[in-house]
């Protein structure tokens, strides 16, 4: 683990190894279930080291982005990459003081993990609902019309969103 200090807002912020990452991704696969092993190191290793880079991901927000997007769109796991990205996320929350958002992050990120994987939540828009998640209660009106605008682009239905958040698909007998 290592750690590097914001220029911009004097903050420090720590890092953690890809051996840490793995075993997150086991103790995930060994309590959840699933394919162990590791399919690409390279792709678990780049981004670690890429928001490690000031010039490019500046801010909290943009390292945490990253970090998901990377994880559960590149697949260096067999199996679990999406919980591994939720998981190591909220980790890298809480290793920089943000402990206070993480049960939110964890909660709200296991749709938009999936919405993610299937290309229906690119990466502009994990920035928004990142940075919603760590800076604001629940998430802005016009960041609901986005994620709700991009869903029914996907796939046309009735999405909705509830007083928690969550972002559920309703079919046409109004059951999720």
């Amino acid at each position: 683990m290592g750690n590097r200090t914001d220029e911009h807002q004097g903050l420090r912020f720590f890092y953690f190894d890809v051996t840490h990452a793995v075993e997150v991704h086991d103790w995930i696969i060994e309590v959840s279930g699933g394919l162990s092993g590791v399919k690409d190191l390279h792709h678990l290793e780049s981004p670690l080291a890429h928001i490690q880079n000031d010039d490019y991901y500046p801010h909290i927000t943009d390292k945490l982005t990253h970090l998901v997007f990377a994880i559960n769109k590149h697949h260096a796991f067999n199996d679990g990459n999406k919980r591994s990205s939720i998981a190591l996320g909220a980790y890298f929350l809480e290793l920089n003081g943000y402990d206070y958002a993480v049960r939110r992050f964890v909660h709200r990120m296991e749709n938009i993990a999936v919405y993610v994987a299937d290309n229906v939540i690119d990466k502009a828009l994990l920035h928004e609902v990142v940075t919603s998640l760590i800076y604001e209660d629940d998430y802005a009106e016009c960041l609901k019309l986005a994620l709700i605008n991009a869903i029914a682009q996907a796939s046309p239905g009735t999405e909705h969103v509830d007083g928690g958040g969550w972002i559920t698909r309703v079919d046409s007998t109004g059951s999720g």
